[in-house]
Formats: structure tokens, C-alpha cells, sequence
């Protein structure tokens, strides 16, 4: 189980309505509506759904560790560096698994970088994300680069 030292940060978000409602933080900087996709059932409205915001979540986090490894490296990630990332949702495939599960894919792009440097970057910034360590052992997670 991973746990930490001392909360730096919290985030706080209240949500009513489940897939089909609202999500918004406490200082007001997000407010969505949240619609379930029609390939889960749902009515595929204009609202966005959890596993958009844990993309979004998770490659921005990644984004942020990859800077901090290059940094910690004496190497500058340039302002073009992007991460794609796809989260799926299905039915639990552990043994013993229960309900459902997600599975990331992030495809990160360095431009002006060598594969090997850019992939050995992406290793470290794997092992020090705070998504990574969350879902470790959990979320078949895939990395590339591109």
C-alpha cells in the first residue's frame, strides 16, 4: 500500500449524481458535467466522465514528473514535450477480480530527444509519478514513446 509522509497538497471535489451528474472543487477552478459514454450504456451527452479526468489526471501528473527527473538530470524537457493518454474501462480480468477495472496507455513525445535518452527518462518518471505509485500493481499501465 502507498502512503505519504506529509500532505503538501489536497484536493477536494464534491460530485453529486454519480456518471450522470456534476463534479466541482471547493476554490471553484473545475466544474464539469459528467455523462456516461453510449458504449456504456449512458446517453453520451456533452458532459465529460471519470475516465476522461483520470487522462487528463495522469498525463499531466507524468508530464510533471518527467520534467522534475530531467531536471533533477541537468536536461531541459522542451515545451512541445506531450503525453497522450488513452484510460479504458472494462470488466475486471484479475483472478478473483470483482466489478470493473481501467487500463492506461501513455504515449510520450520528446521531441528532439534520442528513444533510448527519452525512454530511460520515462522509466524514472514512472517510478517517482504519484499516478504511477497509485496505480502500481493494479492498472496495467503501458508506456511508449513516440
Amino acid at each position: 500500500m502507498s502512503s505519504i509522509k506529509a500532505a503538501v497538497y489536497t484536493a477536494h471535489a464534491h460530485t453529486t449524481g454519480g456518471r450522470t451528474g456534476t463534479s466541482k472543487t471547493d476554490d471553484g477552478r473545475l466544474s464539469v458535467t459528467l455523462d456516461t459514454p453510449a458504449a456504456m450504456g449512458g446517453n453520451d451527452g456533452a458532459g465529460t466522465n471519470p475516465e476522461q479526468l483520470f487522462a487528463a489526471g495522469y498525463s499531466a501528473c507524468f508530464l510533471g514528473a518527467l520534467k522534475a527527473v530531467a531536471r533533477s538530470e541537468k536536461v531541459k524537457i522542451p515545451d512541445e514535450a506531450t503525453i497522450d493518454a488513452a484510460v479504458s474501462f472494462g470488466e475486471n480480468a484479475n483472478e478473483g477480480g470483482k466489478g470493473f477495472n481501467i487500463a492506461v496507455e501513455l504515449k510520450v513525445t520528446i521531441p528532439g530527444f534520442e528513444r533510448d535518452q527519452a525512454e530511460a527518462l520515462v522509466h524514472k518518471a514512472h517510478e517517482v509519478c504519484p499516478y504511477s505509485n497509485a496505480t502500481r500493481g493494479n492498472v496495467d499501465v503501458k508506456l511508449s514513446v513516440a
